[in-house]
């Protein structure tokens, strides 16, 4: 369950942490535009504290000078607080009900735009596109892959990952309803794997923030998946309301086990496609 806890503005005694953290946070914002203030509290605090002790500062407030005063601080900070934890084709039975449910109404449509928000490292955009060619729309579609740090969105382009894990994305794939061997997708190369480059030809990636930008295409998918798990109740009922006014009608979104459309203000606005894999399609 996600915490519904903002950073306290007003207490009897306030806590001197989290007066600090709440300054360290609204500081970031104002300096470098990027919106951290409603994250999960203890999950904030537990990560930058992490930082303070990595960074040497002794203090968040010490923190928070080191960070204004040195971007490559900011962006250590930044990759902190931004939770990537990924894999090829994570959670194969949302791939393969994708694939089942969506695929066919998808095929129905001229030109496709999907977006892939929080994308992380890449390895779901790439596991898209793979999916996307096998049903002949990757050459008809535009995927808008889109994170708020540039760092490891500079990771995603290059599509280049530890061939240590192979065997498990190769067994994902697989479960997900693969149509072919999944090496045929990338070469090795010493202890990586290169993907191959038509697999971006249709991607585009972008820096956009969700605690704070607005919409910029209409989609007729979203996948947002494990992300607005690390939001409070207020961030994440604002994305919702992002994503419903930046779907087509009909359109399809994906969301993470661990998150649901259920006690959202968005809820009926959507019906469920497959319930046990997060996946949903707007209905008003």
């Amino acid at each position: 369950m996600v915490e519904d806890v903002k950073l306290p503005l007003r207490q009897a005694k306030p806590d001197p942490e989290a007066v600090e953290l709440r300054d360290l946070l609204e500081s970031v914002f104002d300096r470098y535009g990027v919106d951290f203030r409603d994250y999960a509290y203890s999950s904030v605090k537990r990560r930058v504290m992490r930082r303070v002790l990595d960074e040497k500062t002794g203090t968040i407030s010490a923190l928070k000078e080191k960070v204004l005063a040195d971007p490559l601080a900011m962006d250590r900070l930044q990759v902190e607080l931004t939770i990537h934890v990924t894999a090829m084709f994570r959670d194969p039975g949302f791939f393969r009900a994708f694939r089942e449910k969506v695929v066919p109404a998808l095929k129905t449509y001229p030109f496709l735009r999907l977006w892939v928000a929080g994308c992380s490292t890449g390895e779901e955009v790439y596991s898209l596109a793979i999916l996307l060619r096998e049903e002949g729309l990757h050459d008809r579609c535009r995927i808008y892959a889109t994170d708020v740090s540039d760092r490891v969105l500079s990771k995603a382009k290059a599509g280049i990952y530890p061939l240590s894990a192979m065997q498990e994305y190769t067994r994902n794939y697989q479960q997900a309803g693969g149509q072919h061997a999944f090496a045929e997708y990338y070469t090795a190369d010493s202890d990586f794997a290169i993907f191959r480059p038509f697999l971006r030809d249709n991607v585009l990636f972008a820096a956009h923030n969700l605690a704070g930008d607005a919409s910029f295409n209409e989609f007729n998918a979203i996948f947002c998946r494990n992300v607005m798990i690390y939001f409070n109740r207020s961030l994440q009922d604002r994305v919702h309301g992002l994503f419903h006014e930046s779907l087509l009608m009909y359109g399809y979104l994906g969301l993470g086990r661990s998150e649901t459309m259920r006690f959202s203000s968005h809820e009926n606005y959507y019906e469920p496609i497959a319930v046990k894999e997060r996946l949903y399609r707007k209905i008003k």
